[in-house]
């Protein structure tokens, strides 16, 4: 909207015209998303305890769990809010990967807002049933696989890129589909199981966010495109803002998130970082860098399957609780050393993934 606005004032005056760099307007969409978050972050913690929609804390957890119960959570509202809007005041709104990125954090925003009312407001320990839930997500996500395909301009745009390879990229042609599919709903929950302590989820989201807004401008940037050996993808730049606003929200939302913890994001936050994140790494073709650079994602998903399936195979359990998290505190790590060390490697791994821009 605001864009809109300077490239009307642009006729008037050239000063207007730095509103039209990519990058400009990316850092204005972190602190956007950043101040709106500082300002609505204290009524919204206070509108949710008034109103005792809180975190419940299970019995057979970690006994340190015990006393976060009750602090409010659905705070991922403030984030998907935030990130809307700073989306729709500093995006070009003709872009369509725009449109689909908005599409696919309010969808799975409102899966996980249905989720968490049930159990929280309504009481309903069980929320939505699991097949209901995986259900529309699925259906969310192969209407944005689609939408990807089906709006598609050239191979590069649903070709698979293999890292650290030159000109290597393969078509699956329609598999593209199920594919995106699968990492779309697949990052979604892994998110969502990775949100189990203080900030453990959010910073890990904000770093990968971040390095794929980098993919992003790169691969819409022609130049650096030719020089990096990536394919070029025409509009693909314009996801750098929406990168920007989830920056901003996330470390907005890490402000009071931060153990030990004011608020919880619950399924409405996790659940569409996670669909938004896995949007991301479709757009700019790096699904495959995308799981590297999430590996804290993938690997507490990782470990709640080889726990159900070890208890289901052999009658024994691999960790002493899933996700992999509580297998941390359970040998007695401390709650922020486990976060800050999963921070750490998260930030390993994502300098790993923006390697391979280079290293071809």
């Amino acid at each position: 909207m605001l864009l809109m606005l300077t490239e009307y004032l642009t006729r008037y005056h050239s000063v207007f015209n730095v509103f039209s760099y990519l990058t400009f307007r990316a850092i204005l969409g972190v602190l956007t998303a950043l101040v709106l978050s500082f300002v609505t972050g204290p009524a919204m913690i206070r509108r949710l305890s008034l109103r005792q929609i809180g975190q419940q804390v299970r019995d057979d957890g970690p006994q340190s769990h015990l006393t976060k119960a009750g602090t409010p959570t659905m705070g991922g509202t403030l984030i998907l809010v935030t990130i809307i809007i700073t989306t729709l005041l500093w995006s070009d709104l003709h872009n369509r990967y725009v449109w689909i990125l908005i599409g696919v954090t309010v969808g799975f925003g409102l899966i996980g807002f249905a989720d968490d009312y049930r159990k929280l407001v309504l009481r309903d320990t069980r929320g939505l049933k699991p097949a209901h839930k995986f259900l529309l997500q699925s259906l969310l996500g192969l209407a944005a696989a689609v939408a990807l395909y089906l709006g598609h301009h050239n191979v590069a745009e649903i070709a698979y890129i293999v890292p650290l390879l030159k000109h290597v990229s393969v078509s699956f042609g329609g598999f593209f589909i199920l594919i995106t599919w699968f990492v779309v709903v697949g990052m979604s929950n892994a998110v969502n199981l990775t949100d189990g302590l203080d900030g453990l989820a959010i910073m890990p989201a904000v770093m990968v966010a971040g390095a794929l807004g980098i993919f992003g401008y790169a691969a819409g940037n022609f130049v650096f495109a030719h020089y990096l050996t990536i394919p070029y993808l025409p509009g693909a730049g314009e996801i750098v803002v929406y990168c920007g606003a989830l920056v901003g929200a996330g470390l907005g939302f890490l402000w009071f998130n931060a153990y030990p913890a004011q608020v919880f994001m619950g399924d409405v936050g996790a659940l569409s970082l996670g669909a938004a994140l896995g949007t991301l790494g479709v757009i700019v073709r790096q699904e495959i860098v995308l799981f590297i650079m999430g590996g804290v994602f993938v690997m507490e998903t990782a470990s709640v399957i080889l726990q159900v399936g070890s208890f289901k195979l052999t009658g024994k359990r691999i960790f002493r609780m899933a996700p992999l998290h509580h297998h941390f505190e359970l040998k007695g790590w401390p709650e922020p050393r486990v976060i800050v060390r999963f921070w750490v490697l998260t930030v390993i791994l994502v300098l790993i993934g923006l390697s391979t821009l280079k290293v071809r």
